[in-house]
């Protein structure tokens, strides 16, 4: 399928592994230049080899290294100052850095909370605030909000996490409004449990609050998925082309699920 967009700028964040590098390598196969964020400078320079495996070297003036925290606004304000000092505009924003601590809640303290929300939920407001009106002058825009099924199914074990996915659903329907006023499309992806390194770690956290071994985690985990597999995270990265590109033009302030037909209700 052809998405059309070749010569697109694009800010990915989160991007040094997982969904984050995922929706970047696809950006980039599609002829995107991506500025990829991330906290670990080594890995993301792995993480840009990698995609640039098998391309001219010319190729690599497509991508852009920004290492920072996007709990810091600096790092936030750093991003977009390299997207528009090396390609003088931005089309496309994919929030992905956020990661919450799994546990009991009686034993998680408020920091957990205050940590989860400061990183995933304000990273991601702060990132659209300062790339928005960038896309609104130009008059043409697409953002993406990788969130998490959790903020719709929430469980006791892991309420840092989908309180601040349940604000981004919030954030995502509320502000597509404003947005689409000036053909700035924003939307959601909402995961579920989806084939990363983060993924054994959250294993690990749950296993522990409910006293059982990861093996049975990890176990009770895919029993409870219809299709029977987790996600891959290339499968994030495929929705999220479709939704940066216009293909279907009428999808803003939605949430999209990829999680095996596990979310329960209506």
């Amino acid at each position: 399928m052809e998405l059309g967009l070749g010569g697109k700028i694009a800010i990915v964040t989160g991007a040094s592994a997982g969904i984050g590098w995922a929706c970047s390598k696809a950006l980039f196969d599609e002829g995107a230049s991506i500025v990829m964020v991330a906290r670990d400078p080594e890995r993301m320079e792995q993480a840009a080899a990698a995609i640039l495996e098998g391309y001219p070297e010319k190729d690599a003036s497509r991508i852009v290294t920004v290492k920072g925290d996007l709990r810091e606004p600096e790092t936030v304000k750093q991003t977009v100052s390299a997207a528009m000092e090396r390609f003088g505009r931005i089309d496309i924003l994919i929030n992905n850095a956020g990661s919450a601590k799994a546990g009991s809640f009686f034993e998680m303290p408020e920091e957990a909370f205050l940590e989860a929300w400061n990183l995933k939920l304000l990273g991601y407001i702060r990132m659209v605030k300062e790339t928005a009106p960038h896309m609104i002058r130009q008059g043409d825009g697409r953002i993406v909000n990788i969130v998490g099924a959790a903020g719709r199914t929430p469980g006791p074990t892991f309420l840092a996490g989908s309180t601040a996915n349940a604000a981004l659903l919030n954030f995502t329907r509320g502000i597509s409004k404003e947005l689409a006023r000036s053909n700035v499309r924003i939307n959601a992806i909402s995961p579920g449990i989806t084939a990363t390194e983060r993924m054994h770690r959250m294993a690990e956290q749950h296993a522990k609050a409910k006293g059982i071994t990861v093996d049975a985690q990890i176990a009770e985990q895919n029993a409870n998925i219809p299709l029977g597999h987790v996600v891959n995270p290339a499968e994030i990265a495929a929705m999220a082309l479709l939704l940066v590109s216009d293909r279907v033009p009428s999808i803003t302030g939605t949430e999209i699920v990829i999680d095996g037909g596990q979310q329960p209700g209506v």
